[in-house]
């Protein structure tokens, strides 16, 4: 399938086979706050899921049919799975394989299919799938899956991000999320098949790399067929034959090495061109396995203190989004919401957004892809520091940037805020090395795009250097900014924050570009809001949220030593309501007034 022919409900839109099979409905649930459900065998005994939970929300959200917000760390699902879920999902005409796909369960899970333990998984942000043909029951019309899931709300040391770990939400904190919280699905696969893509440009030299793995060792060499398309016409082919589970192959691409034919592929916000690819694993002669999928052809680089797309400065116009919904609250309430979250920040200016403190749906980023916005790749935080944090968070991240490093609209890497998780990291050589050996890991795991050491402040091994400024008077946030020597004074000792800025050897070779990642949070309530609600300022009516968002946002955007702004925030969020929208996604002024401020343009 095309990249323009999807309809963003597909899980993971760069690796397709034409059948797959939600589970994504109502199920049975249980709490196991006393912790003895493995000792009782529920994954065998049907009558202790009392309660129904509709998935993929999570038990504290409204939307999941249970909306209980106290702590409960271990839960149960008990789901159904009928004939017809096997048949949707390709068993038997797609392959004789079935797998279980889970996008994420927070943080740890267990996994049971039939009465038989299939998996274990640690990791609340990252997808993870368990092969069943094994346990499948033949002699069953029925089958059940049961899954246990651990999420202690006191265990500081798991990557949790805005997730409160007090009774009610506090500050900048929400809700917690348990268990399942992202879609659940199955898909039948051949015996060898594509377990992974990855895609990436050398607009230099006119290649496309394809990483490719399968599920296992082929018996003899196989053959791969690879063909990349744009609008239907062909742009490259290639071939390779594979002897192992992994293979690199390195692609010529003719019409980039021509200026005129280059121009059109190249994706860009203001042109989110998309190439379409078809990978075909054949074994004597005879296809095995073939799955469609999708990529970008773009660069992303630094020079002269600039942010590049295409080897030509960029001007990032951001958007902090923490895609949370009342209902819902970390989960979309539906998938069109996807979409349309892409479609807000597109109307109201921003070229790009800042996913805060989660990991982003991959069906919201192919939307990015598709409609043209560049993102900020970031993880939620750990809050301790010890072996068992640092082992949990490089973990999970080294899983995410694997899963989302072939999306063009990725064009930045976010693995530490604010020193969450390393707060004493100004004066801790280990928390030094653990903030510089993340970002260096994520170089190794992916060396076409930009990271953070730390964003905001602290910096030990960032290739941007960014503040977070919540000063509320425009014209101090000019004066900061466009004064050169005032911004050289902060970058080289304490920022606005009463943070210093660069650590040691975080200034060595040539300077980085210097923009704003956090800054605004007006609180401007146009409803209810809850108990606590605030803002970093506030405005008191629209004509002055107007007046106070105009004067900070064309502060920083028209200061020629910033290579581009982050703005807190998209929506309303619980207590925050510092949105530019409410929590519903109404704009607090017309759409067109903030875009035409985003862009300097007049309202």
């Amino acid at each position: 399938m095309s990249a323009g022919a999807q309809d963003g409900t597909h899980p993971r839109p760069q690796l397709l086979r034409p059948d797959h099979q939600a589970l994504d409905r109502e199920c049975g649930f249980a709490y196991d706050d006393h912790d003895e459900g493995l000792d009782e065998h529920w994954h065998d005994r049907a009558e202790v899921f009392t309660r129904r939970i509709r998935l993929p929300f999570a038990p504290e959200s409204p939307a999941s049919g249970i909306g209980d917000t106290g702590y409960h760390p271990v839960v149960w699902y008990r789901i159904e799975v009928t004939a017809d879920d096997l048949a949707a999902s390709g068993l038997g005409r797609q392959g004789d394989t079935l797998l279980l796909h889970f996008g994420a369960v927070d943080h740890t899970a267990d996994v049971w299919f039939d009465g038989v333990h299939v998996g274990r998984h640690e990791g609340g942000q990252t997808p993870f799938t368990v092969p069943v043909t094994h346990a499948v029951d033949a002699g069953s019309a029925t089958h059940v899956v049961v899954i246990r899931a651990e999420d202690d709300p006191h265990d500081l040391t798991v990557p949790r991000g805005k997730q409160d770990w007090l009774p009610e939400p506090h500050a900048i904190w929400y809700h917690r999320t348990t268990g399942i919280w992202r879609t659940v699905w199955l898909e039948a696969v051949p015996r060898l098949h594509v377990t992974d893509l990855a895609w990436s440009t050398d607009l230099t030299v006119g290649t496309v790399r394809l990483e490719l793995e399968l599920n296992r060792r082929p018996a003899r060499p196989v053959e791969v067929d690879v063909e990349l398309t744009h609008d239907g016409e062909p742009v490259a082919r290639h071939r390779l034959t594979v002897e192992a589970d992994r293979a690199d192959a390195v692609i010529t691409v003719p019409a980039l090495a021509n200026g005129q034919g280059q121009r059109r592929l190249l994706w860009s916000p203001d042109h989110p061109a998309l190439v379409d690819a078809v990978v075909t694993v054949t074994d004597s002669g005879t296809a095995v396995d073939t799955v469609t999928s999708y990529l970008g052809l773009r660069s992303v680089g630094l020079a002269h203190g600039r942010f590049l797309l295409n080897d030509r400065p960029v001007v990032m116009r951001s958007v902090l989004e923490q895609g949370y919904w009342p209902t819902s609250h970390f989960t979309a309430p539906d998938l069109d919401a996807l979409r349309a979250e892409v479609e807000l920040i597109r109307s109201l200016g921003f070229n790009a957004a800042r996913i805060h403190q989660k990991v982003e749906d991959p069906r919201f980023l192919y939307w990015c892809d598709r409609l043209g916005l560049m993102i900020w790749g970031e993880t939620a935080a750990a809050y301790a520091f010890n072996a068992t944090a640092v082992r949990r968070l490089t973990h999970e991240w080294a899983d995410l940037v694997r899963r989302d490093r072939s999306h063009p609209c990725v064009v930045t890497w976010v693995p530490l805020n604010e020193s969450w998780g390393i707060h004493q990291v100004a004066h801790d050589p280990a928390q030094q090395a653990f903030a510089s050996g993340l970002a260096r890991l994520t170089r190794a795991l992916d060396p076409t795009r930009p990271v953070l050491s730390n964003d905001g402040w602290e910096h030990t091994d960032s290739d941007l250097w960014t503040f977070h400024d919540y000063e509320a008077s425009g014209d101090v946030l000019r004066e900061r900014y466009s004064d050169p020597a005032r911004l050289r004074e902060m970058l080289g000792g304490i920022g606005p924050t009463g943070h210093r800025m660069l650590l040691a050897g975080a200034a060595d070779g040539e300077p980085r570009p210097v923009m704003v990642t956090e800054f605004g949070g007006i609180s401007f309530a146009t409803g209810a809001t809850v108990d606590g609600a605030w803002g970093y300022s506030g405005a008191e009516d629209e004509d002055d949220f107007r007046r106070r968002f105009e004067a900070v946002v064309s502060a920083v955007r028209e200061s020629p030593h910033l290579s581009g702004f982050c703005y807190t925030q998209l929506t309303d969020t619980r207590q925050e309501i510092n949105g530019i929208c409410d929590e519903n996604r109404k704009p607090k002024i017309p759409a067109e007034d903030v875009a035409a401020i985003v862009r300097g343009e007049r309202p």
